[in-house]
């Protein structure tokens, strides 16, 4: 069961959910500037160092929590359906990965739709990762990608297409609620309605047509459920049953394991979307802590 300040997070989504329902539509530009999929925003720590930097052509920002070593780097990619998110509503989640993992955070503000549709966004991320091996000469054994919802998905669009392209792999992926599958087929899709207080079915199909623009949403770089997995880097995915994408989590899991690839699957009873992002609860201080054990796990000790 979740805890009580879980408990009192969800309760303040569920009314928010019904209160919008009742409300016209917001604006892309309304949603965009009020964007805060936790129910609040948090901001980033005093003590972390922020820096902009265009990587590849990219805006996106460095970072550094106190003690990291820079030498090694988290690639952060953001949620919010591929047309909302920002380093103003994820930025304290990826610096508190950094934090926990020992590693510096590369956040890109990769191309939004409807106004850049797919493929513009895994566009942007493979650019970011390409400037950070090849420009920024960061080995890829100290490299790692994670990502959260819509960013889960880029995540493991952007393993799929630097496998394909014979490019080298980051050392691990954390994928928190991913974003797998724009079909929307995934049985919680149905069965997790009346559990789930920040999505409904019709808002992930919206989003998803947004950023398809027409494209086959079976497309592997859009849909990475739909791709051959084979050689991918291990994976860590943190999903929860309180969560429309629970089973884009469970079936991405199972199909990697299937193609032979490391994968860690954690299942949150009774826990929200990307609950991660919801600083101040029990579930996201232990979820954070895990994260940082496998990443440094997974990238190991210093050559």
């Amino acid at each position: 069961m979740p805890s009580h300040a879980m408990r009192d997070v969800m309760q303040a989504l569920k009314e928010r959910q019904i209160a919008s329902a009742e409300q016209p539509p917001a604006t892309v530009e309304q949603t965009r500037a009020t964007f805060a999929p936790a129910g609040s925003t948090h901001p980033i720590p005093d003590d972390v160092v922020v820096e902009e930097v265009i990587a590849g052509g990219v805006p996106a920002h460095w970072l550094d929590a106190p003690g990291v070593d820079i030498d090694r780097v988290l690639l952060f990619l953001h949620g919010g359906g591929y047309q909302f998110g920002s380093l103003h509503s994820d930025g304290e989640l990826a610096a508190r990965l950094g934090r926990a993992a020992g590693m510096r955070v590369l956040f890109p503000e990769y191309r939004l739709s409807p106004e850049h549709p797919f493929p513009a966004a895994i566009e942007d991320v493979l650019v970011v990762w390409r400037w950070l091996y090849s420009d920024q000469r960061v080995s890829s054994r100290s490299l790692a990608v994670a990502g959260d919802s819509a960013g889960g998905g880029l995540a493991v669009a952007l393993l799929v297409a630097t496998r394909d392209a014979g490019e080298e792999l980051p050392a691990a992926a954390v994928l928190m609620s991913p974003t797998v599958d724009l079909t929307s087929s995934g049985r919680s899709m149905t069965e997790r309605v009346d559990q789930d207080p920040i999505s409904t079915p019709s808002l992930l199909r919206g989003l998803a047509d947004d950023y398809l623009a027409g494209a086959d949403p079976r497309t592997p770089l859009a849909s990475p459920l739909f791709a051959g997995l084979a050689g991918l880097p291990p994976m860590l995915v943190q999903v929860g049953t309180a969560d429309l994408l629970l089973s884009d989590a469970e079936r991405l899991a199972h199909a990697a394991t299937e193609a032979g690839v490391d994968v860690r699957l954690e299942i949150g009873e009774g826990l929200p979307h990307v609950y991660q992002l919801m600083l101040g609860t029990p579930e996201a201080a232990e979820a954070t802590e895990r994260i940082g054990v496998f990443l440094r796990e997974r990238l190991g000790p210093r050559d």
